[in-house]
């Protein structure tokens, strides 16, 4: 019989959210936001800092551009935003859509792959370019920390393992078919 390792807890949380969080950084993954033959009419590179003007990049100017992460109710919370896009990895949940400028405010817009709808529509209340809040309209509030500048929010898991099990098993059958 083939024993089977499962993991949970805080650890693989933590390292499913860095592994997501390469991915976002590297391009990995895909995104289908719908837009086909569309238009860019949508004012999502405000948000990103980069319409000149600073609007739309949170209260304070700040781009929001950048590799963010935060610590809420306990749990790691990742989010990455490149020119307006937004990629977002919290409580198993992953989740991609835009930051943008409504009239002045500025939100996050996500659709997350699950359906899940806790972080689906949020308002950035505050950017400094080192602390990012963000209020989500399912009532979640993340205070992210910016990533790039060095710095990474306090309660993150530090129980990570350093070595394999002991007590992984020895038994594995060794005529296993290698093709279909």
């Amino acid at each position: 019989m083939r024993k089977q390792l499962v993991r949970t807890g805080s650890a693989t949380t933590g390292l499913a959210v860095a592994l997501t969080l390469a991915l976002t950084l590297t391009g990995c993954g895909g995104s289908d936001s719908g837009d086909k033959g569309k238009g860019d009419s949508t004012p999502s590179a405000t948000a990103s800092g980069n319409a000149g003007s600073g609007s739309g990049s949170g209260s304070g100017g700040a781009s929001v551009d950048g590799t963010w992460a935060a610590v809420t109710d306990g749990k790691p919370v990742a989010m990455s935003v490149t020119s307006g896009k937004v990629s977002l990895a919290a409580e198993g949940h992953l989740c991609e859509g835009e930051a943008m400028d409504m009239g002045g405010e500025s939100m996050v817009s996500l659709k997350c792959a699950d359906g899940d709808k806790d972080r689906t529509m949020g308002t950035i209340e505050s950017n400094d370019g080192k602390t990012l809040v963000v209020s989500w309209q399912g009532g979640k509030k993340d205070s992210f920390t910016n990533g790039d500048t060095g710095g990474l929010p306090t309660g993150l898991p530090s129980d990570f393992p350093t070595e394999l099990p002991k007590d992984l098993p020895t038994d594995l059958p060794t005529d296993l078919p290698t093709s279909r």
